[in-house]
């Protein structure tokens, strides 16, 4: 993805992660059945995953497609589940379609299941799962020196 187009982006099919244009202008970010990845995702648009994820996903919207797998923790605004989870949810819309399969707890504020979606585990609603006004705070080096360099020690 570094250094191309987005049409050489949208053309490049075989590299399993792909972008798109979105329904509201944002991009789309998707993982291809074809790979697995190991460790932390984020995105701050929508993530769309058909293939294996181990680690933790953090997006404003994710969906996890029929066929995928994730194992590890969820944390978006809006997550739809088509394939399997194992970890803990944490969103403020959850939809498990017909084809989820999901172990583990979800916090959510609204928490949709399908007929036939498999849910093991405990839901709790929350009215702010997930703070949409404001992203967590990035440190940088920078930041960290100001902060510990302007402490007085008498």
């Amino acid at each position: 993805m570094f250094g191309k187009s987005k049409a050489e982006e949208d053309r490049d099919v075989g590299s399993g992660m792909q972008r798109s244009a979105a329904t509201q202008g944002e991009a789309t970010s998707t993982i291809s059945s074809g790979l697995s990845i190991v460790g932390k995702i984020v995105g701050h648009g929508a993530v769309t995953i058909f293939g294996q994820v181990k680690g933790e996903l953090h997006a404003s919207t994710v969906v996890i497609a029929e066929g995928a797998e994730i194992e590890g923790d969820i944390v978006a605004e809006e997550l739809t589940i088509s394939g399997r989870v194992a970890g803990t949810i944490h969103a403020n819309r959850v939809k498990l379609n017909s084809t989820a399969v999901v172990k583990g707890d979800i916090f959510h504020r609204s928490l949709a299941v399908e007929e036939s979606a498999h849910f093991e585990g405990a839901s709790r609603r929350l009215e702010d799962v997930v703070n949409t006004s404001s992203r967590p705070p990035t440190a940088s080096i920078d930041s960290d020196a100001r902060a510990s360099g302007s402490r007085a020690t008498h």
